[in-house]
């Protein structure tokens, strides 16, 4: 390498490691050499040097992980931007492959760097992202294209999503003898006291200091029996492993539930997470030891237990429901939480009128699913609203 550094001063070679903030650190395989051709003008050897760099790079991290997810933005910013569209921040995050804050800390990096990205605040909520060369009329187009989609979508996903906590609440309740819930006063209004703060020691997904998961209880079995503490975290939409492994993280690196030991940081004894998934990606596999294996057997692992819509739906078969009474169906249907937990218990009470159960529940939701619907088809231009951009 003395000699590799020798030649590099004197304009000989072009060397390349891992560049961090302030220095540069060899691959895990050492640093990568190339010449720079003396025949050829300066600018072009070097310029071909670092090509040929970047092809036996193909696929291998060459810089800090921010740095990278900084210039992915910009390039899906701008080709997205070339086809007329807006990128919300939830689709950037899952081409980065990343957590939600880690793909919010990259945007908020690309926009200091890259003052020709730009952003666009839909509602006062929702955060889209574009390239200031997209002509103005076809933006005001995107934009009235992504209200219309967010009208559809987004206030309804927010009322399952909450709905979906409330259901296996529901049934944790309802089938764990002794579950005492842990419970939290919020400075936010409307946010359900079940819903517990942890407090972290290291920094998990971007989160510095805090983290949420949706409930804490603890089970005493007898009088001189350990306490077991169970941590669920629940998510409607698509379950992928990063969510998986990101609970986990918060789990073992917050005060209340991580301890140190010789082997690393873990779980304390007597504690068990519970993950609740309405559906996981089917195609994603995990490799462990040179073993694949599903997503769904890769979260069912030591400290972590995987509930899943269809063990809740089996509960309701057992009793006597019938197939079309699902959990799913109860979500959607409800207009809240306490909602979900009245109908589930009118439900259990009498399986047999399950079906008149949800029928006048429809119906009595009828005015939330008519406005649902109006919000769908309402013109963007009717709303009038202004859009704010970072300009």
């Amino acid at each position: 390498m003395s000699n590799a550094r020798r030649f590099e001063s004197k304009g000989w070679v072009f060397v390349r490691g891992y560049r961090t903030g302030e220095r540069q650190t060899p691959f895990a395989e050492g640093y990568l050499l190339t010449w720079i051709d003396p025949k050829k003008e300066r600018e072009l050897a070097i310029a071909e040097a670092v090509q040929r760099t970047e092809l036996a790079l193909q696929g291998r991290a060459a810089t800090s992980p921010i740095i990278q997810r900084v210039h992915r933005i910009r390039d899906l910013i701008l080709a997205a931007s070339k086809t007329r569209e807006l990128l919300a921040q939830n689709y950037i995050t899952n081409e980065l492959d990343c957590s939600e804050y880690e793909g919010q800390a990259a945007l908020e990096r690309a926009l200091q760097l890259y003052p020709d990205l730009k952003q666009s605040k839909l509602f006062d909520a929702y955060k889209y992202y574009y390239h200031a060369s997209m002509p103005a009329e076809e933006l005001q187009a995107a934009i009235a294209m992504k209200e219309n989609y967010i009208r559809k979508h987004k206030g309804r996903d927010q009322r399952i999503g909450h709905n979906w906590e409330a259901a296996v609440e529901w049934f944790v309740d309802k089938f764990t003898t002794g579950a005492a819930f842990r419970e939290q006063p919020h400075r936010e209004d409307g946010m359900d006291q079940r819903r517990i703060t942890l407090h972290l020691i290291k920094s998990v997904g971007g989160r510095i200091r805090n983290a949420e998961v949706d409930r804490v209880w603890t089970v005493t079995t007898g009088p001189f029996a350990p306490p077991t503490t169970y941590v669920l975290e629940c998510k409607w939409g698509l379950v992928r492993k990063r969510d998986v492994d990101d609970f986990l993280d918060v789990m073992k690196w917050s005060t209340d539930f991580g301890v140190d030991t010789p082997a690393g940081r873990q779980l304390k004894q007597g504690l068990t997470g519970m993950f609740a998934g309405n559906a996981f990606k089917p195609d994603e596999k995990v490799t462990i030891d040179g073993q694949t294996i599903a997503l769904a057997d890769y979260a069912n692992r030591p400290n972590i237990s995987l509930l899943k819509a269809q063990d809740f739906n089996s509960k309701l078969r057992q009793h006597g429901c019938k197939p079309k009474i699902t959990i799913q169906r109860v979500c959607r249907v409800s207009c809240r939480e306490d909602e979900v937990r009245e109908t589930l218990e009118a439900i259990w009470r009498k399986p047999h009128e399950a079906e008149n159960i949800m029928e006048k529940l429809a119906k009595k939701n009828e005015e939330l699913y008519r406005f649902e619907r109006m919000l769908e088809e309402e013109p963007a231009q009717a709303r009038n609203l202004p859009v704010t951009s970072n300009h």
